[in-house]
């Protein structure tokens, strides 16, 4: 095997495929990466990486000399490529060894057994594709309401729910749940399923997603999506297919209040501004209070002998005067990440759930990116 290739493209497969590997490897062939070349022809290099559970492919340009297959080890092939100098890298094959050239630079690497790498699942059937920026997005206004504890597996993932030419993502950690509806193409317009993906994955993925469509890609047991099943996506040469979560996700529609007993329309930006600000007195498990009257919210954090701050800003008001608490990082998770300029705050109650949402597009409509937070208790 023998190739040469542009050095940032080198750079960008490796270091995408790499994320895939596991940290702590079940058995050490799990921290190859397989480079192949299938013929000198096509002048492709695949690279892939599979822990059992995720697996993730891609493709690259080469001028390649000999074809063939080689397993190293990803994490190391990973550091080097992200320090070369900026020339054309040269990659061959000796025996037991991978030898890499880059301008002065060179590096051997000890191959892994090949003939011990586990097959890569096959990509399921193409359900449909989406606008890849949009679908970034859409997944990064979720992600922060995912949990981190795998004691509950629904918890740790994205919910995404394909019912003709929407896709609604949700997520939540018990505290907050944040919903965003995005168009999409399906390719039968009948489409109604369901999937639970990991959101490590999930996140990993919409990162390297640029311009251009996503191609979704889906197996599941039944039709909605519970049990065993695969999803996948692919993207600009990119490829990653993943187990799903087997659960059922919480019914989150009848969370979300329908009346509102007050609404402040607030400016985003400076908003967040001043919640960081405020925040910087308050340890971990210390409030942020907001109390809203007719034309400005006060922030104040800190109490008795602590250190105290206090902000006024200018916010227009509906509704009686309110005075309610949260964890600041989940206010700003939810604030932050609507896309307009101004985003609505509407209250039931200082011990109910508040919803944070933008502005819709349209007079009257409905806006694309919900978010339901708990408030804190006040003494």
């Amino acid at each position: 095997m023998k190739f040469r290739v542009d050095r940032d493209a080198f750079a960008d497969a490796v270091t995408w495929t790499a994320r895939a590997l596991p940290a702590r490897p079940a058995v050490p062939v799990l921290a190859g990466m397989r480079l192949e070349v299938a013929d000198t022809a096509s002048d492709t290099l695949r690279l892939s990486g599979f822990d059992y559970e995720v697996s993730a492919q891609a493709s690259v340009d080469v001028h390649a000399e000999e074809a063939g297959s080689v397993l190293v080890p990803g994490r190391l092939l990973a550091e080097i490529v992200r320090t070369l100098p900026p020339h054309p890298v040269e990659f061959h094959v000796e025996g037991s060894r991978a030898l890499l050239t880059c301008g002065n630079a060179r590096f051997t690497l000890l191959t892994l057994p090949l003939e011990d790498y586990p097959t890569l699942p096959a990509m399921p059937r193409t359900i449909g594709s989406a606008p890849a920026d949009v679908f970034a997005t859409a997944v990064r206004q979720v992600l922060p309401s995912t949990s981190r504890d795998d004691t509950l597996p629904m918890l740790t993932g994205v919910h995404l729910t394909f019912r003709g030419d929407t896709i609604l993502l949700a997520a939540t950690d018990r505290y907050r749940i944040a919903v965003r509806e995005m168009w999409w193409k399906p390719e039968e317009v009948d489409i109604d399923t369901s999937a639970l993906v990991p959101a490590r994955t999930l996140g990993d993925f919409s990162r390297s997603l640029t311009g251009g469509n996503v191609d979704i890609a889906l197996s599941t047991s039944d039709s909605r999506g519970a049990g065993e099943g695969m999803i996948g996506f692919e993207h600009d040469g990119k490829r990653t297919t993943t187990r799903l979560i087997d659960s059922d996700f919480v019914s989150y529609e009848s969370r979300f209040p329908t009346e509102f007993a007050a609404q402040a329309d607030v400016p985003v930006a400076p908003l967040a501004e001043a919640v960081k600000r405020v925040a910087l007195v308050a340890d971990r498990s210390t409030p942020v209070r907001l109390s809203f009257t007719s034309s400005e919210v006060v922030l104040e954090a800190g109490s008795g002998d602590d250190a105290q701050a206090l902000e006024a800003l200018e916010v227009n008001f509906e509704g009686e005067p309110m005075r309610i608490a949260f964890n600041s990082q989940y206010f700003l998770d939810g604030l932050t990440n609507v896309e307009t300029e101004r985003a609505f705050l509407r209250f039931v109650a200082p011990t109910r759930p508040a919803v944070i949402t933008g502005t819709p597009a349209k007079e009257g409509g409905k806006p694309d990116f919900r978010y339901l937070v708990m408030p804190l208790r006040l003494a």
